[in-house]
């Protein structure tokens, strides 16, 4: 059987891949664990991975050139997660190093997160439950309700569309703005992002992360939101300039915020946004439910069982380019 190294922290392995693919994965193959409650250095990694035919990266684990240099034995580094961002590609290529990528299964999970934190806006629950818990009485507060607000989706991909498909069913009315087309339906209508935005009670931030997208909310944008608005970023932290919102929300401009990503490590809410009373910040845990962990951890145990098996699976991005793993004994595992 090959060797397997997991980079995931230890105690991170149960919520980021599961027992389920664990046991999976050692059905195909020896299996080495990161011992540590932390992401290893590249010197850790390399002497991890020592010996090894796969690297299953966590999410936070980079892919850099020297980690294919120093690794003659690695064939393939499947990352357990859609961003392959921090890989470097064309130096895997170089290398003959395979590199996969997992395929998105959080689309429900990000959708009821968005769909939750819009009534936490809207009617104010975490104030209100913080203020109990400080053993004070909250005032009630009008609040805003779904059903007969505009919903502007900045990003109509696979999590825009199942947010899309759950506010329409609420009685929302749907804004969408993406260089793909949409087809016109009851309640929902494409639309340029000006637009959007001047009109949308609550804008939802859905787009990817691309060198054309970075600082897509920026002082602009957030001066063209109808005042009084929501915003809430559930996709990626570069896709908004923390600066801007600041002065946003500071300003008055908007009535509130949610985000579950930012600038700050792992992509997690930055703290001076975090903490700002107009923000909702949770700890990048939109896709985080056993389901869409599950999806994406079985999907990279299926993708080793394909290569075992000597086929090129799903998500393999760099397949012209995987010398070392065509060299693999196709008897293994």
């Amino acid at each position: 059987m090959i060797e397997v190294f997991v980079s995931h922290p230890s105690d991170r392995l149960d919520h980021y891949f599961g027992a389920r693919a664990l046991a999976g994965l050692r059905a195909l193959a020896q299996v080495r664990l990161n011992p540590h409650r932390r992401d290893l250095t590249l010197d850790e990694l390399v002497e991890a991975c020592r010996g090894c035919a796969a690297l299953i990266a966590y999410r936070q684990t980079p892919g850099p050139a020297a980690l294919f240099e120093r690794c003659p034995t690695l064939g393939v580094f499947l990352r357990c997660a859609v961003d392959i961002r921090s890989v470097d590609v064309p130096a895997a290529s170089a290398a003959g190093v395979l590199v996969t990528q997992a395929s998105p299964g959080f689309q429900a999970a990000v959708a009821e997160w968005v769909l939750g934190a819009m009534v936490d806006l809207g009617r104010g629950v975490s104030r209100a439950a913080a203020a109990y818990w400080r053993g004070e009485a909250p005032t009630p507060a009008m609040g805003r309700q779904l059903r007969g607000s505009v919903l502007g989706i900045v990003g109509y991909g696979a999590i825009g569309q199942a947010l899309g498909e759950a506010a329409l069913a609420l009685g929302m009315t749907l804004l969408v703005t993406t260089p793909q087309p949409v087809e016109a339906r009851a309640g929902l209508r494409q639309v340029g992002l000006d637009e959007l935005l001047g009109a949308a009670d609550f804008v939802v931030c859905l787009a990817p992360a691309t060198p054309a997208t970075e600082g897509l909310m920026g002082a602009a944008a957030f001066a063209a939101m109808k005042p009084g608005a929501f915003f809430i970023n559930a996709a990626r932290g570069e896709l908004v300039d923390d600066a801007a919102l600041l002065a946003a929300l500071d300003g008055g401009r908007l009535a509130g915020c949610a985000l579950d990503v930012g600038r700050a490590p792992d992509q997690m809410p930055s703290p001076a946004l975090a903490r700002h009373p107009r923000v909702i910040a949770t700890p990048h845990i939109g896709g985080l439910t056993p389901p869409a962990v599950e999806h994406q951890a079985l999907e990279t145990v299926a993708q080793l069982a394909a290569l075992l098996r000597g086929e090129l699976p799903p998500g393999a991005v760099n397949p012209q380019d995987a010398h070392r793993w065509r060299a693999w004994p196709r008897a293994a595992g």
